[in-house]
């Protein structure tokens, strides 16, 4: 009897397939249509460190009196603040009574400043685990790689030392090494990391002259360079648990992921592009693949195809692009 069970961040899920933090899992009613759908996990829209503080300078700067008392302008910040946070942890704490799959809360967070407090009220709120969505753009020629990357440190010790709660970090690709970057970040304290974010891309407005953004859903193209690095760090770091996430879009891209060692898989544009009942078909995709090979386990072949398993390793590094190529000449 096939079994897609995994183990993921230390939470035991039906599915390695897993509904990433969007507008769509905002709500207790979609939190349940996505357990119904099948997936084994959710992560919750992000409470966003930066969205909060732009609703709180906003509140402030409506009114010349609230500027004009510094104990005024306090006040309004930390409700502000407060309000925003409250609603959150109400929605994990409905949603846990509404489900009984694990539900992660996220957090979009840029520092380690007091927010990293509110871990303590995702814990006590009921959720499972913590994912922290991190990014810093490293923009300014004066910082070494070695500045960037402590930021991550930091804010994952400043989390660490507020909850027991297991913590997955949602890094983007923009590490100049990124094996031992993951590899940090476990020696840390992470119990997962999910490969990529997707942001807002930059676009030109040829019409108007102006910045404007890019396609904000993922396309099945995305896959391959989460694939690789998947396979790669999985390859090297063994026991690390990887979450896929980004361009995911069928069964395939799930099962790609799987083989090159990913511990779950994440879907999110293919859920809006879609809907939900895209997730039975990827299981039943998953389920026919596993029956075509004879794997009664997920764990019987995740990582088959990790950059440590394949015989020409070098198929995964860009470095080899011209010279793998240039041997398939003539076959």
């Amino acid at each position: 009897m096939i079994d897609l069970k995994t183990n993921y961040m230390g939470l035991k899920l039906k599915s390695p397939i897993i509904a990433g933090s969007s507008g769509l899992t905002n709500s207790v009613k979609q939190i349940k249509q996505l357990e119904e759908a099948g997936v084994g996990a959710v992560v919750l829209k992000s409470l966003f460190e930066e969205q909060i503080m732009l609703e709180v300078n906003d509140v402030v700067s409506q009114s010349e009196t609230n500027t004009a008392y510094p104990e005024a302008e306090d006040y309004i910040r930390n409700y502000t603040k407060i309000n925003s946070v409250q609603k959150y942890m109400a929605l994990i704490s409905e949603a846990k009574t509404a489900v009984d799959i694990p539900v992660i809360a996220s957090i979009n967070c840029v520092s380690a400043k007091d927010w990293t407090d509110y871990a303590t009220e995702i814990e006590e709120a009921g959720a499972d685990g913590i994912e922290l969505n991190i990014f810093n753009l490293p923009t300014n020629r004066n910082k070494t790689p070695e500045v960037y990357e402590q930021k991550y440190y930091e804010i994952l010790k400043a989390v660490k030392a507020k909850t027991k709660l297991p913590l997955a970090v949602k890094i983007s690709p923009y590490f100049s090494n990124m094996v031992r970057f993951v590899d940090q970040l476990f020696a840390h304290g992470a119990s997962a990391v999910v490969m990529f974010n997707r942001f807002y891309e930059p676009d030109f407005d040829l019409d108007k002259l102006d910045f404007t953004s890019s396609e904000v859903m993922s396309s099945p193209a995305d896959l391959n360079r989460v694939l690789r690095w998947t396979g790669i760090v999985k390859g090297s770091l063994p026991k690390a648990q990887l979450a896929a996430s980004t361009g995911i879009h069928d069964g395939a891209a799930v099962i790609k992921q799987l083989l090159a060692g990913a511990q779950v898989t994440q879907l999110c544009s293919t859920l809006y592009l879609n809907g939900f009942d895209v997730v039975k078909q990827i299981e039943d995709d998953l389920k026919a693949f596993m029956q075509k090979w004879r794997f009664q386990s997920v764990d019987e072949f995740r990582g088959r195809l990790s950059y440590s398993n394949i015989g020409s390793p070098e198929v995964y590094e860009r470095a080899q692009f011209m010279k793998y190529f240039s041997n398939r000449k003539g076959q």
